[in-house]
């Protein structure tokens, strides 16, 4: 284990048409995991990832099998090449359930299976009900929070996402995220962005969600780990299957714990973290809760070259 490294992996909102194309053509075995995928589950992922079009690729059932087969095709393909064993593995909400493919408790099949089920879920428990999700930029997240608060009179709201210092993302009824939104440009929010998505993830109005996910997760084998997952839920480590299991199905309700995630694995050590998936998010983020820290992102085949000569320093 390298005490130094540990991996991360994206959520929602990185995926791009032709996303993991260049690791599919070079490996025959993802090329079959993605037509096995389709078969099982009467879909065309593999269609809508390699030719689009964009509108499908974004429906939340579809990019969150995209974005985590995407992440594993890069963690494959480096540790394929190089024998390195992070200190802990963490991931931004769809992330976690690719960081539990990396750390051995799921197999790729099964997690692949249960993000499409838990895309279906997240849109569906809503039932319809008008819904907002918007990022807030400039202000801290303690404000954030005082601001949802405040903003509850009008509808449900609450911080979704912790992302950096300035950025967190509110998310809740359509009435509650606007006067939160109106608040937080009164109390000097640079931008206060609305976000294109299908639900109002990670808040109270999904709560059937996260009942059905832990019923679709019995179905499955969750193995104890050696290497700790960060949880989104409380942002501590977890290795135990059963705890695991218990906070994913809290995670659809509750708030993305990013920055305290990433405190934390600073805190015990940890001096690079190599982000696996679609573009560089999680890099992005990571850099702004500590700028000196050192992050290298994989998203193509052309990045794995590079990554390895970074990775070297800190073996």
């Amino acid at each position: 284990m390298n005490d130094k490294i540990a991996f991360v992996f994206p959520g929602q909102g990185a995926q791009y048409v032709g996303m993991a194309m260049d690791f599919v053509e070079q490996e025959p075995e993802l090329k079959e995991i993605l037509n096995k995928f389709d078969q099982d589950n009467g879909v065309e992922l593999f269609r809508i990832m390699a030719q689009g079009p964009d509108s499908e690729l974004t429906d939340t059932k579809f990019t969150q099998p995209a974005i985590l087969f995407h992440s594993i095709a890069a963690w494959k393909t480096l540790t394929a090449k190089l024998d390195i064993t992070p200190k802990f593995v963490a991931g931004h909400s769809l992330g976690e359930f690719t960081s539990l493919v990396a750390n051995g408790v799921l197999t790729l099949s099964d997690a692949m299976y249960l993000v499409h089920r838990r895309g279906q879920f997240m849109i569906e428990a809503n039932e319809g009900k008008p819904f907002a999700m918007a990022a807030i930029m400039g202000i801290d997240s303690q404000t954030v929070t005082e601001i949802c608060k405040e903003a509850e009179n009008a509808g449900i709201v609450i911080p979704a996402n912790f992302n950096s210092p300035v950025q967190t993302v509110i998310s809740g009824s359509k009435a509650g995220v606007e006067k939160a939104m109106e608040l937080a440009k009164s109390k000097g929010a640079k931008r206060a962005i609305p976000l294109n998505v299908g639900g109002p993830f990670h808040s109270p109005l999904i709560e059937k969600a996260g009942l059905w996910l832990k019923e679709e997760m019995q179905k499955l084998s969750f193995e104890d780990t050696n290497i700790p997952l960060i949880s989104n839920v409380d942002a501590l480590p977890h290795t135990s299957a059963e705890k695991i299991k218990e906070n994913l199905a809290k995670q659809v309700t509750s708030s993305v714990r990013w920055i305290e995630s990433v405190e934390y694995m600073i805190d015990k050590g940890i001096e690079l973290f190599v982000e696996f998936g679609p573009q560089k998010v999680l890099s992005g983020m990571i850099k702004k809760i500590d700028k000196n820290i050192s992050v290298v992102n994989i998203d193509k085949l052309e990045d794995i070259e590079n990554a390895i000569e970074v990775i070297k320093d800190y073996v």
